[in-house]
């Protein structure tokens, strides 16, 4: 392998760490719900319960929309690298609040209020980290193969998805369920602070992208934000895009621990060993995805996606639910793997293209976190949809209306002059 490869491949490495670890701690939430409910919001109802840690956990992302606002325009404004330095220690902050208050039961309402804060940290830090590193690697990429780059900011959140259901299914084999419940859940969140400083020190020997170095000027604050609110309506395409990435991912991967165990009754392991696979699923899927949508362009494969989507996705889940198994779930869910990681392999770079140049980061970093905050609520839009309804299904709805959003917002994007095609230029490796 050549060094310029390897380099390349350790600065990839080095910029998705820190999403590696904020999907690490998203997921876990997913895995571990019903503890952390029993543990910071106990009630007498099961449902009331869960729905307040689902709540707790969606709250995270109405920061998100404000984290991009005042980050995104710091990071246009100062450069990609210090920018990404600064998202990782607030989402640390978050991450060591959560995995160290005490229950409940020790420290009354204090413990709630305490895990809700962490949460906002998170996703105040989130709101610009997925828009600062899909900056990052667009701006890196070589000529041709922007698509395939960017892809890796996914592909490392599907490692940390792996790796977390992976320790899920370790404790739920090696622990009793009472232990679990008392302490055993709080294993992952320690093993994700441990690795924090780890990734704040491989972080910060990013160096700023050629790109960003090279602009001849640095715009202001104030004309960060008159570009960003001057080109609304590429924000609302945005966010329209990304719904369909959101709310499928969520719903695949952070909903379905809880989805197979309170909904389906299947086993905790079984729960875990589909996520296990459907995290695999979008790692091999994404960057295949980036790397087609480089040769083809991105508008064929997001609007292929996205009617499959509103095509299949509630037959799908209509069929499992009528005939519950191990081996339905997981065929189900990998289908439904397979649409989400070939539409955000397309619909990532996409949205760094769409942006204006000046206002790049805020813009994608808007984009996303509005579409998270709607993305992030599916556990408990979900939740809340099949008690209503009585339909076990009904998380189906909310996914087609989701890849409806998508495909309309692809048809308006596209139809502005030149984002018809990837573009076919980008700025050579991080300067050194």
């Amino acid at each position: 392998m050549s060094e310029t490869r390897t380099e390349t491949i350790k600065t990839v490495l080095r910029v998705t760490s820190g999403n590696f670890l904020e999907m690490f701690d998203f997921f876990l939430f997913g895995i571990y719900a019903a503890h952390i409910a029993a543990t910071f919001f106990p009630n007498e109802n099961p449902f009331v319960s869960l729905m307040a840690t689902f709540l707790s956990f969606a709250a995270g992302f109405i920061m998100r929309p404000i984290g991009a606002l005042t980050l995104g325009p710091y990071i246009d404004r100062i450069g990609r690298r210090k920018g990404l330095i600064v998202t990782l220690v607030i989402m640390a902050m978050g991450t060591i609040l959560i995995a160290f208050v005490p229950g409940y039961a020790t420290i009354g309402i204090a413990a709630p209020l305490l895990v809700l804060i962490g949460r906002l940290l998170q996703g105040f830090s989130a709101g610009v980290e997925l828009g600062g590193v899909s900056v990052y690697l667009s701006e890196m990429a070589t000529p041709g193969n922007k698509g395939f780059y960017v892809s890796w900011q996914s592909a490392s959140q599907q490692v940390a998805i792996i790796v977390a259901a992976l320790l899920g299914y370790l404790i739920n084999h090696l622990l009793m369920s009472q232990q679990i419940s008392d302490w055993g859940w709080r294993i992952p969140f320690f093993i994700g602070s441990m690795i924090i400083p780890f990734i704040f020190v491989i972080r910060r020997s990013l160096q700023e992208t050629r790109e960003f170095s090279e602009r001849r000027h640095q715009p202001t604050t104030r004309e960060i934000f008159r570009t960003l609110f001057g080109n609304w309506p590429v924000v609302l395409g945005g966010v329209g895009m990304v719904m369909m990435t959101t709310v499928s991912f969520y719903l695949i991967t952070v909903y379905t621990p809880s989805f197979g165990r309170t909904v389906l009754h299947l086993t905790e392991s079984q729960a875990l060993l589909v996520t296990m696979a459907v995290g695999l699923s979008n790692f091999i899927w994404l960057p295949i995805a980036g790397a087609v949508s480089d040769r083809i362009g991105r508008r064929a494969i997001l609007l292929t996606f996205t009617l499959l989507a509103i095509l299949t996705v509630y037959p799908a889940l209509s069929w499992l639910v009528a005939n519950i198994t191990f081996g339905h779930m997981l065929l189900v869910e990998l289908w439904l793997s397979f649409i989400y990681a070939w539409y955000n392999g397309a619909m990532v770079v996409a949205l760094t293209e769409v942006v204006p140049v000046t206002v790049r980061t805020a813009g994608f970093s808007l984009a996303y976190s509005l579409a998270t905050t709607l993305g992030g609520s599916s556990l408990a839009i979900s939740t809340f949809a099949i008690e209503v309804t009585g339909d076990k299904a009904a998380p189906g709805y909310w996914m087609s209306f989701a890849a409806i959003c998508g495909l309309a917002a692809t048809l308006f994007l596209y139809r502005r002059k030149g984002a018809a095609a990837p573009e076919t230029t980008s700025a050579a490796a991080p300067r050194s």
